[in-house]
């Protein structure tokens, strides 16, 4: 999954995004815009879409397609009121200025960001002294990490190759790299790209570690709380119909529509992804230590990126967290 380039980012997003704030009382009788893209558990808002599901739940929404990245920029630039993203990246476009509240804990990864390993890596330990490719600061280091302590060794046991997400599977292919993290399609790609190769750790290892949510500006959050309410009631609709053995055939196949594959490609990344129905959202905002939390989860991750300078300083985490929509007031 995408994660946090936004450090590269100038400070002028955080100026025009605080200039293009929304008067949302003015605009209060206008569709609620919502940035998703192309991840299973955004990607899941489809079938409210198609079928008409948030029209019955009396809320006006207008669902933006982008790709990850840029819907963050839209954000940013303050062109709509809420964004689907890691919580990871919440905490990064905040620091930089556009803050956001997370309404909806709508999934975690479990198995679809992959480490994987040529032909001879057959464990997480194998891989000391050997190189290991990941973009830096973005959520397959964070991965790599945490397989590592499991393992009892730390990133100094292996020598870190910076490389861009998309170009992991010609990497991986390099006779230099003994393994390499992304996340599906693209790990996927990596895996085809050497004979042999192998996933040795996956988010499945560590569920929690990669939440993603419903990520909504606190000004839109406070002036329209009533239509958010539904917005995320729409959610508990939208997994049940997933879940459901007699309407899961329907479901994936909206959602493959929706990226361009066929529901056969699409089904093994769903179950890649664990979404959580409302009981299982209000689980994840109880807060505790560890990565059973959305608290929990986040501070690993607001750590993670201080230190690896994706931001100076530690944020305000609880700022980020409104599990009233969830749990209720």
């Amino acid at each position: 999954m995408a994660a946090s380039y936004w450090s590269r980012r100038s400070i002028a997003a955080a100026a025009l995004f605080a200039s293009a704030m929304f008067c949302v009382t003015a605009q209060a009788a206008q569709p609620l815009k919502i940035g998703y893209s192309d991840w299973p558990g955004w990607v899941a808002w489809q079938i409210a879409i198609d079928k008409g599901w948030f029209k019955e739940a009396g809320v006006e929404v207008r669902f933006e397609w982008f790709d990850y990245s840029a819907s963050m920029d839209a954000y940013t630039a303050g062109k709509l009121d809420a964004v689907n993203m890691t919580n990871g990246d919440a905490l990064v476009t905040g620091a930089g200025g556009a803050k956001s509240v997370m309404v909806l804990v709508t999934d975690y990864s479990n198995g679809n960001d992959i480490l994987a390993a040529k032909p001879g890596i057959k464990t997480v330990a194998d891989l000391k002294g050997k190189k290991v490719a990941v973009e830096r600061g973005l959520v397959e280091h964070l991965l790599l990490l945490n397989a590592l302590k499991k393992a009892g060794l730390t990133e100094s046991d292996v020598t870190l190759v910076n490389v861009k997400t998309n170009e992991i599977p010609q990497t991986l292919a390099a006779k230099d790299v003994s393994a390499a993290g992304a996340w599906q399609p693209i790990a996927g790609e990596a895996l085809k790209a050497v004979p042999g190769a192998r996933a040795i750790y996956t988010s499945a290892d560590e569920p929690g570690l990669i939440y993603d949510v419903l990520a909504v500006n606190p000004a839109s959050a406070k002036a329209r709380r009533t239509d958010w309410q539904k917005v995320v009631q729409v959610w508990g609709r939208v997994v049940a119909y997933i879940e459901d053995p007699k309407s899961q055939a329907d479901a994936v196949r909206i959602m493959a529509a929706r990226s361009g594959v066929s529901p056969a490609e699409y089904l093994p990344l769903l179950k890649g992804t664990k979404l959580l129905s409302l009981d299982a959202g209000k689980k994840a905002y109880i807060k505790a230590a560890g990565f059973g939390s959305l608290y929990g989860s986040t501070k690993i991750v607001d750590a993670f990126n201080v230190a690896n300078q994706v931001y100076k300083a530690p944020e305000k985490l609880d700022s980020y967290m409104d599990p009233s929509f969830t749990i209720g007031p």
